[in-house]
């Protein structure tokens, strides 16, 4: 199906002010007729194509309602005005693949098309690539949540998934562990040392977490774990183990090295986010005031 002059105007005029940007034209069904060859980037040849796809072909599943209401609107003259976003499966197997990891995301603006009786005849649409705001975006909310030093979750995201927990009845073990101690270090060795000791133990925790675990930095020297779905009882004996394991690793090497030491403070995930986590800290309080290296549940102590 050929342009008609204004049509082709327009289209040129289109290519020429958003040059890499997909250019197509729909029918009065929205279906595809024309587009320009960046559409090549999306795994599609229109021109080769012995079906016509319709635009909302592109969009991933759940966002397909999203573009049909855009375009439905453009085509019956009455444009919703902006872009609408949404994700476009951009590999081989376009029409069967939902990889997220395949999805690229575009924008679409449309422009309704009349003949001379005012009858749509179809829509220009423009396709924008935004997959880098949408990356830019995925990325500032990772710093959000994440911990810079260690990588691990900050508390925010810890407590967000603590509401999460409770909210679905909650009963999981929490731990919460630091580092003995870590004032004392931070005057002697300095913030560098500080920080490395820090990340070190934040990497530890990683290799000796449960399968399930969900681990934070809730501040500057205390982690959060979140135990899968452990009886107390085991809850403790991996605590124990980790604390034992991790004054073997940390013994000084020489009489003038320090000797690092951890300790845990245990609770059990219920009521709110604030009394579990005060029920754990305490513990963790009680753990210390015995001299450290020690696991401890509030109003109930118990040596590493």
């Amino acid at each position: 199906m050929g342009l008609n002059d204004v049509d082709g105007r327009l289209l040129r005029g289109l290519i020429e002010e958003s040059a890499g940007d997909i250019v197509v034209r729909l029918d009065h069904r929205g279906f595809i007729v024309h587009a320009s060859a960046n559409i090549a980037q999306l795994g599609l040849d229109v021109e080769a194509a012995l079906l016509l796809p319709h635009i909302t072909d592109l969009a991933a599943r759940d966002h397909a309602g999203l573009v049909a209401e855009h375009v439905g609107a453009a085509l019956a003259g009455r444009a919703l005005g902006g872009w609408v976003e949404f994700p476009v499966a951009a590999c081989e197997g376009h029409g069967a693949c939902h990889d997220p990891r395949c999805q690229r995301w575009y924008a679409l603006s449309l422009k309704p098309l009349a003949g001379e009786d005012g009858t749509p005849e179809g829509a220009l649409g423009l396709m924008r690539s935004v997959q880098h705001l949408r990356s830019l975006e995925g990325e500032l909310h990772a710093r959000a949540i994440t911990d810079p030093l260690t990588g691990l979750a900050n508390r925010h995201a810890f407590c967000a998934s603590l509401r999460r927990h409770l909210a679905e009845g909650g009963g999981q073990q929490l731990a919460v562990l630091a580092v003995d101690s870590m004032r004392a270090l931070l005057l002697r060795y300095g913030q560098r040392t500080a920080d490395e000791v820090l990340w070190g133990f934040a990497k530890f925790l990683e290799t000796m977490a449960l399968p399930g675990c969900e681990l934070a930095q809730l501040d500057g020297e205390r982690f959060g774990v979140l135990l899968p779905e452990v009886s107390g009882r085991r809850a403790r004996e991996w605590a124990e183990e980790v604390i034992t394991t991790f004054a073997a690793l940390a013994a000084p090497v020489s009489p003038r090295a320090p000797q690092l030491t951890a300790s845990a403070g245990l609770a059990r995930v219920e009521c709110t986010v604030d009394w579990t986590l005060r029920e754990a800290e305490l513990g963790l309080v009680l753990a210390r005031a015995g001299g450290g290296g020690q696991v401890a549940v509030a109003g109930c102590r118990r040596a590493a």
